[in-house]
């Protein structure tokens, strides 16, 4: 890999820089994340199937958990 001076580029192009290497890191995670994905797939006919969870269970309040407001007594 070429050695870039980034002490002689300007702030233009060093943030230049930045954004195309945050995209290209983006594209390969991309990709790697594609990979593993495939692999798994194949690797799922040898095992019991695995449940994808989309987001985490919401706990439920018990009635017993609520907070009870102290009923005012009329004066």
């Amino acid at each position: 890999m070429a050695k870039i001076d980034l002490d002689s580029l300007s702030i233009e192009e060093l943030a230049a820089l930045r954004d195309h290497a945050a995209d290209k890191l983006f594209e390969k995670v991309a990709a790697r994340r594609a990979e593993l994905e495939a692999e798994l797939e194949r690797l799922a006919q040898y095992g019991k199937p695995v449940k994808k969870s989309e987001t985490a269970p919401v706990a439920k309040i018990k009635k017993s958990d609520e907070v009870k407001e102290p009923v005012a007594k009329a004066a």
